[in-house]
């Protein structure tokens, strides 16, 4: 059984019977929203791969204290995926990052493509980053994982090739490819624990031809996920889900 995760900062050295606070609007929404109770389990973790386990022993509606029974022992990671995923519009991309954060992605690059309809510049870039942020930081707690994935600044073609080029290995996901990514032996543990894996996710309507054919310079390799079109906010889950695999 898996106990509800919250997000905060941990005691320095944290130990069993040590006490740790949940406060500020993680523990006012434990407390009131989701209505945690003296005696009931949580997890607390960082967001950087450290969680403690405990028993609630003090609830209020600033928050929650609990009393630590045990410091978890944070679960290989494996290969750290870096997801590349192309602005879409409307709730496309909080769609995308939901799922790939709960499949287990390392970070989320926002990509500038050529036909990525939105367009991310100056404060109304900042406000999306930060929605893409706040969409994995919730999405890390549904799914009961340790790790935040960092949103990294939105990059254009040159800053996306050069991503390439410094990555392990790289698929760049093309419904003209014609190599199946599971054919590829592609998953968590063939890959390797201290590889860096990048995935990209094209826009809705496709990358133009310069963008594929820089990418593949760069070392991207084209693959298929399926035999049908995903659409660019289910794609990149699909494809994160299948690295992670043991």
């Amino acid at each position: 059984m898996s106990f509800p995760v919250f997000l905060a900062e941990l005691p320095v050295q944290a130990a069993p019977g040590m006490r740790c606070e949940l406060t500020g609007p993680e523990g006012r929404h434990a407390a009131v929203v989701r209505r945690i109770e003296v005696g009931e389990t949580i997890v607390i973790a960082d967001g950087a791969g450290a969680a403690v386990q405990g028993q609630v022993v003090e609830s209020s509606k600033q928050g929650l204290t609990i009393r630590i029974e045990e410091v978890l022992e944070p679960a290989s990671p494996g290969p750290r995926i870096v997801a590349v995923q192309a602005l879409a519009k409307g709730d496309r991309s909080d769609l995308a990052v939901e799922l790939m954060t709960e499949v287990g992605v390392a970070a989320i690059l926002p990509w500038q493509a050529q036909r990525s309809i939105v367009r991310w510049s100056g404060e109304r870039g900042d406000k999306a980053r930060a929605k893409w942020q706040a969409t994995a930081r919730e999405a890390t707690k549904q799914s009961r994982r340790w790790w935040v994935p960092e949103v990294e600044p939105v990059v254009k073609l040159a800053g996306l090739v050069k991503r390439v080029r410094q990555a392990d290995r790289s698929f760049l996901l093309h419904e003209e490819a014609t190599t199946w990514l599971p054919s590829l032996g592609a998953s968590g543990e063939q890959l390797g624990g201290d590889a860096e894996v990048v995935v990209i996710i094209g826009p809705e309507g496709g990358i133009t031809e310069e963008e594929r054919a820089a990418l593949v310079a760069a070392g991207a390799e084209p693959v298929l996920l399926n035999d049908g079109v995903l659409r660019t906010s289910t794609a990149g889950g699909v494809a994160v889900a299948h690295l992670r695999r043991p």
